[in-house]
């Protein structure tokens, strides 16, 4: 196969132009229906490769609707993007309704096998199991959800009919796409573990010799995945049942650690409809996903705590930073402790995000020193346990607005790099059931609220994000892959947009600032170095990052109606009209 120029292609585009009842919940959170917003004067799609960019607009451009251009930039990146998300994973899709001023939540997280114990990922001497080994497994697999829940979106949302989404992404896996820079990377680097390890993902991701990784510009087609399309074209439910359904069980069941995921498993799992959650920053709305995302907690718990202070005030100064890394440290030790699936531990959003109490925890923050020995709060009565969750940074994030209005913020992925390592029907499976806690229990004895349990959904860190300005009218989305880091990419953007007065590219661009477990961890070399001189001053504990890889993509609506996007960067995307 020949070589091509992914950049020559890019460019070319851009100029071009426990329970699974499915029934809608809904929280008691603020309300999420907001003023109807005026239709824009175009659509808009942004995202993370270019070619499920332009997948998304040639959908747009046949009358589709925001949904229906999802699904098309969804299976696209399954192909060209598939280290970081796919169809055989999970998403959350956060949807607003212009015309009702509805916000919905579409929850596809993978579900958890019926057969699975507590000790999922414990060793025969009762300890974690090495982490890689937990990933590379066929025990990290749950019951893929992201295809059934944009088929649940379509069916309320959806112009055309159920099958043109999918042309794109079957017309590039048939004939062929250029390896892009990142993704020839990726498996150039995980090729030094176990990608090459199944027969499969060898002979996708390597040459003939079965060792060279393919490498960027490699003209990749997919014959299997274009033909798993089709079958979804027929029956949206074609990777849980049938066919497609059994390869995959025969690729979990493989060595080493066999899975635990069965037919029966696949058949049960449906797609979640509920309210987003909703809560409000000085005067705007913020709407994002109800848990087992945890990102729409964490992110409104830290403005909630910001709320208190002048953001706008003390700008992209040490005050500023110092101020977003301690709410960001107490909005973290809360989400660790108390945020996972809900249909098994109660999760009282409202608590949390009350703002009473995060005035409370916001009165923790000394303008002159760093917090020492965060600890989770005590927003309601709850015994949990201290959080053992491994962090694994993969995802992908993309988000559409049509011409009429329609608005979808959308984070999908397989979870690590690649997944679980191994692929069934030309795609790659998820490793998300490494997003349970490996310990059931903490120090003390208490349960940590993310642990494994049969048909439980993992929590996430994915943060999808719709924000409204004071008269309720759509202003942006935003949201960002990066595993638990996610969080604080996707709330730099909004005190970026909000309180600095930046524009969507310029709230993309700001250096990423984490702030977790006792530690900042920051792009040395987006930051003002005297700012990183400042905090380890205030007795923060600095890393000093080359570089945050997070994949924010913004769409932002300006007065007039007209549409602005905004790309990270730092991977590979664009955001363009139709």
């Amino acid at each position: 196969m020949k070589a091509l120029s992914f950049v020559t292609l890019a460019l070319a585009i851009a100029l071009g132009g426990c329970t699974n009842s499915g029934q809608e919940t809904q929280t008691t959170k603020s309300s999420p229906v907001i003023a109807t917003t005026p239709a824009p004067q175009t659509g808009m799609v942004a995202a993370a490769n270019p070619l499920a960019v332009e997948a998304g607009l040639e959908i747009l451009r046949q009358g589709g609707s925001a949904v229906d251009a999802a699904v098309a930039v969804q299976t696209t990146l399954g192909l060209v993007e598939p280290q970081s998300s796919g169809i055989g994973g999970g998403a959350f899709l956060i949807v607003y309704d212009n015309k009702t001023g509805e916000v919905w939540n579409y929850n596809g997280r993978e579900a958890a096998p019926a057969a699975i114990t507590p000790e999922l990922f414990l060793d025969e001497n009762g300890e974690p199991l090495r982490y890689f080994d937990g990933i590379a497994s066929g025990r990290s697999t749950g019951a893929p959800g992201v295809m059934v829940m944009l088929h649940r979106a379509y069916e309320d949302y959806g112009k055309l009919d159920w099958g043109p989404q999918f042309e794109p992404a079957i017309a590039h896996a048939e004939n062929g796409f250029a390896v892009s820079p990142r993704m020839a990377m990726l498996v150039n680097r995980m090729g030094q573990y176990v990608l090459n390890r199944q027969e499969q993902a060898r002979e996708y991701f390597f040459l003939d010799d079965g060792v060279t990784p393919i490498p960027e510009g490699f003209l990749r087609d997919n014959p299997a995945y274009a033909a798993t399309l089709k079958a979804l074209q027929k029956n949206p439910r074609a990777l849980l049942e049938g066919p497609i359904a059994e390869a995959i069980i025969e690729a979990i069941q493989e060595e080493p650690l066999p899975g635990y995921l069965t037919l029966e498993d696949m058949a049960n799992y449906q797609p979640v409809k509920r309210r987003a959650l909703c809560s409000t920053y000085r005067e705007y709305k913020i709407c994002g996903a109800q848990p087992p995302a945890s990102g729409g907690v964490a992110v409104m718990s830290i403005l909630g705590m910001l709320e208190n202070y002048d953001m706008a005030g003390m700008g992209q100064s040490l005050s500023g930073w110092h101020h977003f890394a301690q709410a960001s440290f107490l909005a973290y030790a809360d989400r660790d402790k108390y945020v996972a699936d809900d249909a098994f531990i109660p999760v009282d959003t409202d608590a949390l995000l009350n703002k009473d109490y995060l005035k409370s925890r916001a009165a923790l923050i000394s303008p002159d020193a760093a917090i020492q020995d965060v600890k989770a709060g005590h927003p309601y009565d709850f015994v949990a346990g201290e959080d053992a969750t491994p962090d694994s940074p993969g995802t992908s994030h993309f988000t559409v607005v049509d011409k009429d209005g329609l608005t979808v913020s959308m984070t999908t992925t397989v979870e690590s790099a690649f997944g679980s390592q191994r692929m069934a029907a030309g795609f790659v499976l998820n490793n998300q059931l490494t997003d349970f806690s490996f310990r059931t229990h903490d120090a003390n004895g208490d349960p940590i609220a993310n642990a494994p349990a049969p048909g439980k959904r993992p929590r996430s860190s994915m943060s999808p994000t719709i924000v409204f300005d004071k008269d309720g009218e759509f202003l942006f989305t935003t949201g960002s892959p990066g595993g638990n880091s996610i969080i604080a990419y996707t709330a730099k953007t909004i005190i970026g947009m909000l309180d600095w007065g930046l524009t969507p590219q310029q709230a993309i661009e700001l250096p990423n600032v984490i702030a977790r477990n006792g530690t900042i961890r920051l792009e040395e070399n987006r930051l003002d170095p005297a700012i990183i001189e400042g905090l380890e001053s205030l007795d923060h504990t600095v890393v000093r990052s080359k570089g945050e890889i997070s994949g924010i993509h913004i769409i932002y609506r300006n007065k007039d109606g007209s549409l602005r996007g905004g790309a990270d960067p730092r991977r590979e995307g664009v955001a363009l009209s139709p």
